[in-house]
């Protein structure tokens, strides 16, 4: 997995699963993921080892991936913002003249917008 695809991985995890951590797991984890600080930038400033920020990053990316894999919510999640831009794709491509092809429109622009 790329770099960027793996931040995109983290960050989802911790967006759905993230209130799930302590205070002190969530600290550390904004820091590499959202703040963009290295390792050793969070060590420095939490006083611990760069070692120990490695581990704990490890730890709460397999605690929350197990959450994932028992709950099935970010997987759940990207099925039904694909099937919204189906829906949208399909109805786009319907007849002007189509019974509320407006409000179909209208409906599933704004559940693709309320997913992203």
């Amino acid at each position: 997995m790329s770099e960027v695809g793996k931040i995109i991985e983290q960050g989802m995890l911790y967006d759905f699963y993230g209130d799930l951590l302590t205070a002190h797991q969530k600290e550390i984890y904004e820091d590499l993921v959202y703040n963009d600080m290295s390792l050793n930038e969070i060590a420095a400033e939490y006083g611990i080892s760069k070692q120990g920020v490695h581990d704990l990053i490890k730890r709460c990316t397999q605690t929350m991936q197990g959450y994932e894999d028992k709950l099935h919510m970010i997987s759940r999640f990207n099925a039904i913002r694909a099937d919204a831009q189906k829906m949208k794709n399909i109805i786009d491509n319907t007849d002007e003249e189509f019974p509320d092809r407006k409000e179909i429109i209208r409906l599933s622009d704004h559940i693709i917008e309320e997913l992203i």
